[in-house]
């Protein structure tokens, strides 16, 4: 195929060996699929400010430090070079968590390389041999369920420990291979020690997680978000901390998390029946 421009340099430089095809085209990035050091690899091409589509991008990026003076000033003023500045900044600091995440030993992609705006990464692969589907795109029963939903509860919580929450942690955001589930996708990530909004973007993330596979369980006993913030707060959250799922909410605290699960399940009913009206 024609070498994408924003690759050509890439392939210049001989960091990739040929583009094989468009992968996918997300709200932040264009994905290609690519030969690089003789296997399949992807490469993650960001998008210019005016082509994404990156709601309360201001939220997430609250709270992510940048070293050199000169550029905090100019991104304050919001001058050109500013504007510039922080467009660099947002797209190391997905660069930055995932071989934080990776260096940890968290089931995400290998990266190999971030040049000229490009991230080269480990294309994780599906029981065929080619890109793992999407958890979206998966039905999961049994003992599969039950392990993606054990590693994806871990993945939260090894995260935290790492300071770090996902921001979008969705079906969408993990890839399923044949040893269960890769967390993808950190361009929403926060820091969990220095974003305010934090606390209520883990407790999404798990009700993601525990709206798909644990709804025959009792809100009382599915409070994973909850107890790892508890946790994490008092300085008690490991990498080996075990969890329950059980934690006493104070009476004048509402269960943001329970509310959560139920616009979910919601959610996840209404997409089913629809499924179910186009196949009828």
């Amino acid at each position: 195929m024609r070498i994408p421009p924003r690759l050509q340099p890439l392939v210049e430089e001989g960091i990739i060996e040929r583009i094989v095809r468009p992968l996918l085209s997300g709200k932040e990035a264009q994905v290609y699929l690519v030969e690089a050091g003789g296997e399949l690899r992807v490469a993650k091409v960001y998008k210019e400010a005016s082509q994404r589509s990156f709601r309360n991008r201001a939220g997430y990026t609250e709270g992510r430090t940048v070293r050199n003076s000169r550029d905090r000033r100019a991104m304050s003023r919001r001058s050109r070079h500013g504007r510039e500045a922080d467009e660099e900044a947002w797209k190391a600091a997905e660069v930055q968590v995932l071989r934080t995440l990776y260096n940890a030993g968290l089931r995400v992609p290998t990266p190999h390389a971030f040049v000229e705006g490009v991230l080269v990464m480990e294309c994780v692969q599906g029981e065929d041999g080619g890109p793992a589907p999407r958890l979206a795109e998966c039905t999961l029963d049994g003992p599969l369920a039950d392990k993606v939903c054990a590693q994806l509860l871990e993945g939260a919580k090894r995260m935290l420990c790492e300071d770090i929450v996902h921001g979008d942690l969705s079906p969408y955001n993990v890839l399923i291979d044949a040893d269960g589930a890769v967390i993808i996708d950190f361009p929403q990530s926060v820091n969990a020690a220095r974003n305010s909004a934090a606390r209520e973007m883990l407790l999404r993330d798990v009700a993601n997680i525990t709206a798909r596979f644990l709804r025959h369980l009792p809100r009382e006993e599915r409070r994973y978000g909850h107890e790892m913030w508890a946790l994490y707060e008092a300085g008690e959250l490991h990498p080996d901390t075990p969890l329950t799922g059980r934690f006493d909410l104070p009476s004048h605290e509402v269960d943001a998390e329970h509310l959560l699960l139920e616009m979910l399940e919601i959610e996840e009913d209404e997409a089913f029946a629809r499924g179910a009206e186009r196949e009828i």
